[in-house]
C-alpha cells in the first residue's frame, strides 16, 4: 500500500562502500515526526528512513535541511513486523523571487 505524506526533512546523508566483504548503498533521510504525547513525554523527533541507493542523495545534496517535501511511503509486512519505506522525495519548490 503506497501513501502519501507531507514531511520536513531534518537531515540526510549517503553511503556506499563494503563492509566485512558485504557491500552497502543507500540514503538514509531524517524526518521529523511528532513524539507521542505522554505524561513525561513531548516534542519532536526525526525518523530515520533508507532511500534506496547513494544516488538520491545527489537529487537532494544542493538543499539546506530543514525542508518540506512530499514523501512516497510504503508500509510493507514480512509475516511478522510492520515497517515503512521510503518511496519517492519531492522536495517542495523554493518560491520564485521578484523583483526588489
Amino acid at each position: 500500500m503506497l501513501m502519501q505524506s507531507d514531511v520536513v526533512v531534518t537531515a540526510f546523508k549517503a553511503s556506499k562502500g563494503d563492509f566485512n566483504g558485504k557491500p552497502f548503498d543507500s540514503t538514509k533521510v531524517y524526518v521529523e515526526t511528532g513524539m507521542q504525547a505522554g505524561e513525561r513525554s513531548k516534542g519532536i523527533v526525526s525518523t530515520e528512513y533508507t532511500w534506496r541507493s547513494s544516488a538520491n542523495y545527489d537529487l537532494i545534496e544542493k538543499l539546506d535541511p530543514p525542508f518540506k517535501a512530499k514523501a512516497t511511503l510504503q508500509v510493507v509486512n514480512n509475516g511478522r513486523d510492520s515497517r515503512t519505506i521510503l518511496v519517492d522525495l519531492t522536495p517542495e519548490k523554493a518560491p520564485a523571487k521578484g523583483p526588489n
